[in-house]
């Protein structure tokens, strides 16, 4: 069975999209993303897809989390960082200990990103600097 978004409503804000159900090709397809990576990503925990018989049905929240694991690898992040922050914001938020445990891992992973937002700028600035170089060199030479 393939399944498809619930369109209830289609032109109603109001409608309820927590219906909404999507195919593994249509998550690969709007992601540019290969079935055999979404495959992996449930092999390794990071998805829940239900099951209809040999097809995999997934969620809005499955979408959701395959947009974060993807946005989370750009970013640098390792598949065991996001399984980690998966399993940190899925655990019970009364629990003070795993809440210390997920602001320790956001502040973290912000100040890795600091530093490379850091370097980056620093490369950027080394790379305009060759850039204008170059041209002068061309204008000489012209």
């Amino acid at each position: 069975m393939i399944a498809k978004k619930t369109e209830l409503f289609p032109m109603n804000k109001y409608r309820n999209d927590i219906d909404e159900t999507y195919t593994i090709s249509q998550l690969a397809k709007e992601f540019s993303v290969t079935l055999r990576s979404i495959r992996f990503y449930e092999d390794q925990g990071l998805l829940s897809p239900r099951r209809e018989g040999n097809s995999r049905i997934f969620s809005r929240q499955d979408r959701a989390r395959l947009k974060l694991i993807l946005r989370g690898k750009r970013l640098g992040f390792s598949l065991a960082n996001i399984h980690e922050l998966f399993h940190l914001y899925d655990s019970d938020k009364r629990n003070k200990k795993q809440l210390q445990e997920m602001l320790n891992a956001i502040k973290h992973r912000q100040k890795l990103l600091l530093q490379q937002q850091a370097d980056i700028q620093s490369v950027m600035m080394e790379l305009n600097a060759a850039e204008r170089n170059c041209y002068q060199h061309l204008a000489k030479l012209s």
